[in-house]
């Protein structure tokens, strides 16, 4: 075996080894240093700003020395929340980066210790798709703002979990708020405005087709008959002598 080889089964080695120990995180430090514009001035205790191709955490900490980012797969295993662009803002209005907190990340969780124990900690979710699943982590209200042209309004298209959710319009978009959530996740699916005219249009065309095979139908019908009736084949069974019943004296 050459050396190289030996080389390169002990890099995939390594990688195994780091895999199955959980050490591989889908969270780097390039990831941490990112930069991002967060809205801190919220009236809820978790807020989140879904966008085409991420979404925005800021989270009230309050008296807590650490937050925990995970979710649950398909599986049933925790994965590491990918998060990136991360801040701390001080309650005197201070915002400082990534370096003030102490990170630990591994592939189940990523272990957040802010660099105070009051604040506000932010950051940033890489997503694809109309649903949003994010991990519950502070206690008090919840709010999540839909993408402008975006609602939760028809069943079976969107729905928000938990259920006892509110909405309202602001700044033309969306947002869904819950008092308090007694969950370990938040799940809120979601689709464009304009996909309601789509909907509408395939449900006329639906309708209208059923209706012109409904029309053809019955009108097939109506042409058999009168053939049948032209064919002598519509006899009138009254006249039938074998319903006349039994001959005089049988009966």
């Amino acid at each position: 075996m050459t050396g190289r080889r030996r080389l390169a089964l002990a890099v995939v080695g390594l990688f195994v080894l780091l895999a199955i120990s959980g050490c591989l995180s889908p969270v780097s430090d390039a990831d941490l240093e990112e930069n991002a514009t967060y809205d801190w001035e919220t009236n809820a205790s978790a807020t989140y700003h879904i966008y085409t191709n991420n979404y925005t955490a800021v989270l009230d900490v309050n008296n807590r020395s650490s937050i925990e980012l995970f979710l649950e797969d398909a599986f049933g295993s925790n994965q590491a929340l990918p998060i990136s662009a991360l801040k701390f803002r001080y309650p005197n209005g201070t915002v400082v980066n990534n370096s003030a907190f102490a990170v630990e990340t591994g592939r189940s969780k990523v272990t957040l210790e802010p660099p105070a124990r009051n604040g506000t900690a932010a950051f940033t979710v890489a997503r694809s798709g109309p649903d949003v699943r994010t991990p519950v982590v502070v206690s008090g209200s919840h709010e999540v703002h839909l993408p402008p042209g975006r609602a939760i309004a028809l069943p079976f298209v969107s729905r928000a979990v938990p259920g006892n959710y509110t909405t309202r319009t602001a700044d033309e978009r969306v947002v869904v708020r819950w008092e308090s959530v007694d969950r370990d996740t938040i799940l809120v699916s979601f689709y464009r405005n304009r996909d309601v005219l789509l909907f509408g249009g395939l449900g006329g065309i639906v309708l209208t087709i059923g209706l012109v095979g409904l029309a053809y139908y019955r009108r097939q019908i109506s042409k058999l008959e009168g053939q049948r009736e032209e064919l002598g084949l519509d006899v009138d069974t009254e006249d039938d002598p074998r319903d006349r019943g039994p001959p005089p004296g049988m009966g």
